[in-house]
Formats: structure tokens, sequence, C-alpha cells
């Protein structure tokens, strides 16, 4: 079988596409927190300060949903902006949820959430994992644990002209 030059030319040049990598980000710095949170502080502001559309933050409600991959046991918990649950040797806590206005496409609910673990043997608990998840997307951010899977099932606010 003949290819062309042509042929040839697309071919080294995909391969090479596809060779590139970026260099690693570095690791995000652990931090250490007290065994026992009384909570986690202030829920996000707006840098402008402007007022929010919808549910204001503190009166939103998320369902976050936890499993311990060791028993196969599954939970969900109901938790305000601010606030944190301890589970076991497992820390979740809730910076802020949204979702998107009911005008808007495609439809998505996420939550900022941090996950801290304690190690066997170990004091302290370590941060895991910080960031936004998303229901409709789960692989976009993904809490990386050997033993614990968090993920955000809903986030229940309101906007201006639901029913």
């Amino acid at each position: 079988m003949r290819i062309a030059p042509t042929g040839i030319f697309l071919l080294s040049a995909l391969l090479l596409a596809g060779c590139s990598q970026d260099p690693p980000a570095p690791e995000p710095e652990q931090t250490e927190v007290p065994t026992e949170l009384q909570g986690a502080g202030a829920p996000a502001v707006d840098a402008a300060g402007a007022a929010q559309i919808g549910t204001p933050m503190e009166d939103r409600v998320a369902t976050i949903g936890l499993l311990n991959k060791r028993n196969n046991l599954s939970q969900d918990f109901e938790m305000r902006p601010g606030e944190s649950r301890r589970v076991g040797n497992v820390i979740i806590r809730l910076q802020a949820c949204e979702r998107t206005a009911p005008w808007e496409m495609p439809q998505e609910v996420g939550a900022f959430v941090q996950v801290l673990v304690q190690d066997r043997g170990e004091r302290d608990f370590r941060r895991i994992f910080s960031g936004w998840l998303f229901k409709n997307s789960p692989s976009l951010n993904v809490v990386e644990h050997p033993i614990y899977d968090v993920w955000v099932k809903d986030c229940a606010m309101s906007f201006p002209g639901d029913d």
C-alpha cells in the first residue's frame, strides 16, 4: 500500500500534535487543620458587593453525597454555605452552591467544596480537595482519594419569577 506525500504529512502532523504535553502543574500546598472545626468562615461574597440574583448564598441548601469505598456506604448531607460536616475521619466543607437560572441553557448545578481527611495514625487533617464540583460534569473536577468520593447532587435556590 502506498501513501501519498500529503497523507504522510498530515499523519505526521497529527502524531506530533498528540505528543505535545504541558508540564505538570505544581501540587497545591497541603494545609493541616485542627481536628475539630467549628465553621469554615464566611461564604464567598461578590467582589463588587452587588446584590445577588436569586436566593442569598446563606439561604441556599446543597445536597452533597459522600461514598466510603471501603465499606460501600453512601451518605447524603444537606448543608448551607459555611457549614462543615465530619463523618469519621473525613470533613466536608461547603463554601458555596450555585445553579443556572431556569432560562439559561445548559442547566448546571455546582458547589464549591473542600474535603479534609485524617490519615491513620495522624492527629491532624489534611486537605485533599478544594474546588468546584458539578452535577452534570462530574469528571470535570474530581476528588481523587482511594477511600472517599464526594459529589454534588443539588443546590436548592430560587430565582425571581419562579413559582
